[in-house]
């Protein structure tokens, strides 16, 4: 698939670069996808949560009443889930929600992801470029400049730059990865994805290997 290169204003170079059928023109598999993204969502989740059950609930263990003959339920210590300030009965315990996935099909899904992307035109291929400062209004002109202000953009770089990941972090809707950072889920969540024309051949070489 040949894409046309543009500038950081928005204009066409006259250049084309190829994106390679390999990774841009797969058959996407949408349960590659699914697991992928399962995955992805699951590491971000801390397992932190807790809650005490009876024995960890401070508290007399005293029996509150006679077990018979009161005319209500029977009931054993305050500590019981029955009662206001008990403990939990099967609540929430520290865990590790994160799962193993092979390379090979993380490597499918990313491929998908990017192959729906290429499909529906939502690709934009930028020529190498680099920003002197950081300076927030840089990068809020070059979405501006592309027509995609407004729209969930995730610009991938060969490698890390800081000025312009500082200029993009107070801008809404827009994100900045490398390519090494790449995942299925940023790319099916952002609207446009931009590359820049190394970024391209970095995607290449790193999917050979």
């Amino acid at each position: 698939m040949e894409v046309n290169v543009v500038n950081i204003s928005g204009k066409e170079t006259g250049a084309k670069v190829q994106l390679p059928d390999a990774i841009f023109g797969v058959e996407p598999n949408d349960h590659a996808i699914y697991l992928d993204v399962k995955q992805y969502l699951a590491n971000q989740r801390q397992g932190t949560h807790k809650a005490k059950q009876r024995n960890e609930i401070a508290g007399s263990t005293r029996k509150l009443h006679k077990q018979k003959g009161t005319g209500g339920a029977r009931a054993g210590n305050i500590k019981s889930p029955l009662f206001n300030g008990g403990g939990r009965v099967f609540g929430p315990q520290p865990r590790d929600y994160s799962f193993k996935l092979n390379k090979k099909l993380k490597s499918l899904a990313r491929k998908s992801a990017l192959s729906y992307k290429a499909k529906d035109n939502n690709i934009v291929v930028l020529e190498d470029f680099s920003f002197d400062s950081v300076k927030t209004k840089n990068y809020a002109k070059l979405i501006a400049d592309l027509k995609v202000a407004g729209e969930k953009t995730l610009l991938v770089l060969p490698a890390a730059n800081n000025n312009i990941y500082l200029s993009s972090r107070n801008i809404k809707k827009a994100k900045v990865v490398t390519a090494s950072q790449l995942n299925t889920y940023d790319v099916l969540n952002a609207g446009k994805l931009l590359l820049t024309t190394e970024t391209v051949k970095t995607l290449e070489e790193a999917f050979a290997g």
